[in-house]
C-alpha cells in the first residue's frame, strides 16, 4: 500500500548501473517471471508474522513458532527479503521509500544479529514489488534500494528482482501492479504471491504509526519468539477531522500514492486508521500502560495471544 507519507539501467546502453543489479542478471530476471505466473495464495494466520508498512521481522529456521513472513497491498511500496543461505536467518521488510538510506542497514544488521552469521553460505535478496506508476515512485525506490545494498560492505546476492516495470500490467491505459503481496516459507525459504486475511494483531495500531510518520521498526524477538508493539508516540495527525469528512474519491485521491492502483480495502483501512489516530491523538498512556510495550506470543494452536510483560 502506498500510503503518502524504469529499473536500474541496462548496461547495453552504456548508462551507470549497480553491480549488484545486473549480477547473474538473468537468474533474478526469470526468478521474477516464474513468481508472476504463480497463482495467489490465500495464507491463513498458524505460524504467520505479518509484517505492516514500515516494519520488518526478522527470524529463523529454530524458530518454533513463527514459520511463514509475509506482507500485501504493496503499491508503489516494495517487499524486501533477505536471507542468509548457512543458518537460514530471514528478514522480511515493507519499504515505501521514506529513508531507504537508513532502512537498509537495519535490514542487514537483523540478518547479522543471528550469531551464527559467519558460517559458510551467502546473503540472497529478493525485491518485489511497485508498478509503472505515473509519479515514478516505484522506479525511484528501486533504484534506491539496489544502491543501498550495492553500498554494504558485504556480498549480497540479487536472486530475485520483480518491481517497477518487471512487475507492472496495463489495462485500458491504466498501469497495476501484478503482485501486491509475497509470503517467505522460512524452513524451506520459498517465496510465493500471497495474501492475508489476518494482518494482526494491533492491525490499526501499528498502521496508526506508519501514517503518523514512524519510522521503520523491528517488531519481533526471534529470542523470546514474541511480537512486540510499541512503547509508540506520534504527534496528533494533522486536520484528522478534516479528512475524514471527505469523501472516498479525496482520500483515494490525497491519500494515496498510486490512487487507481490501490486495493479496494484501501480508503476502508485509510478511514479506520484515521479513525484510530483521533481516538488516540497522544497514545503513550493510553495504549501502552506503564509505558511499557505489548506483547504477543503464538499459542499451541499457531496464534497470537496476549501476554503479560515482565514484571506487571
Amino acid at each position: 500500500m502506498g500510503t503518502s507519507g524504469p529499473l536500474a539501467a541496462d548496461p547495453a546502453s552504456g548508462a551507470a548501473t549497480s553491480p549488484l543489479a545486473w549480477e547473474a542478471r538473468a537468474e533474478p530476471l526469470e526468478r521474477a517471471r516464474l513468481l508472476r505466473g504463480q497463482s495467489v495464495q490465500q495464507v491463513g494466520p498458524q505460524g504467520l508474522l505479518y509484517v505492516q508498512q514500515r516494519e520488518l521481522a526478522v527470524t529463523s529456521p529454530k524458530d518454533g513458532s513463527i514459520s511463514i513472513l509475509g506482507s500485501d497491498d504493496a503499491t508503489t511500496c516494495h517487499i524486501v527479503v533477505l536471507r542468509h543461505t548457512g543458518n537460514g536467518a530471514t528478514c522480511l521488510t515493507h519499504c515505501d521509500g521514506t529513508d531507504t538510506k537508513a532502512e537498509v542497514p537495519l535490514i542487514m544488521n537483523s540478518i547479522k544479529s543471528f550469531s551464527d552469521h559467519a558460517q559458510s553460505g551467502r546473503l540472497e535478496v529478493h525485491l518485489v514489488g511497485g508498478f509503472s506508476d505515473d509519479r515514478q515512485l516505484s522506479q525511484k525506490l528501486t533504484h534506491q534500494l539496489l544502491s543501498e545494498f550495492d553500498k554494504q560492505e558485504d556480498d549480497i546476492h540479487l536472486v530475485t528482482l520483480c518491481v517497477t516495470e518487471l512487475n507492472d500490467r496495463e489495462e485500458n491505459e491504466n498501469h497495476f501492479p501484478i503482485i501486491y503481496g509475497i509470503a517467505v516459507n522460512i524452513k524451506t525459504a520459498e517465496i510465493y504471491r500471497a495474501t492475508f486475511q489476518d494482518r494482526g494483531p494491533e492491525e490499526e495500531l501499528r498502521a496508526a504509526r506508519a501514517l503518523a510518520g514512524g519510522p521503520m521498526i523491528s517488531i519481533y524477538d526471534a529470542k523470546t519468539e514474541q511480537l512486540q508493539i510499541g512503547p509508540y508516540s506520534w504527534m496528533p495527525f494533522p486536520h484528522v477531522d478534516f479528512w475524514l469528512q471527505q469523501d472516498d474519491k479525496q482520500i483515494l485521491e490525497n491519500l494515496s500514492t498510486s490512487p487507481l492502483a490501490e486495493p479496494p480495502h484501501f480508503v476502508q483501512h485509510i478511514r479506520s486508521t484515521l479513525m484510530f489516530l483521533k481516538k488516540y491523538p497522544s497514545p503513550t498512556n493510553t495504549l501502552f500502560p506503564g509505558n511499557k510495550a505489548l506483547l504477543y506470543k503464538k499459542n499451541k494452536d499457531g496464534l497470537w495471544e496476549k501476554i503479560s510483560p515482565p514484571g506487571s
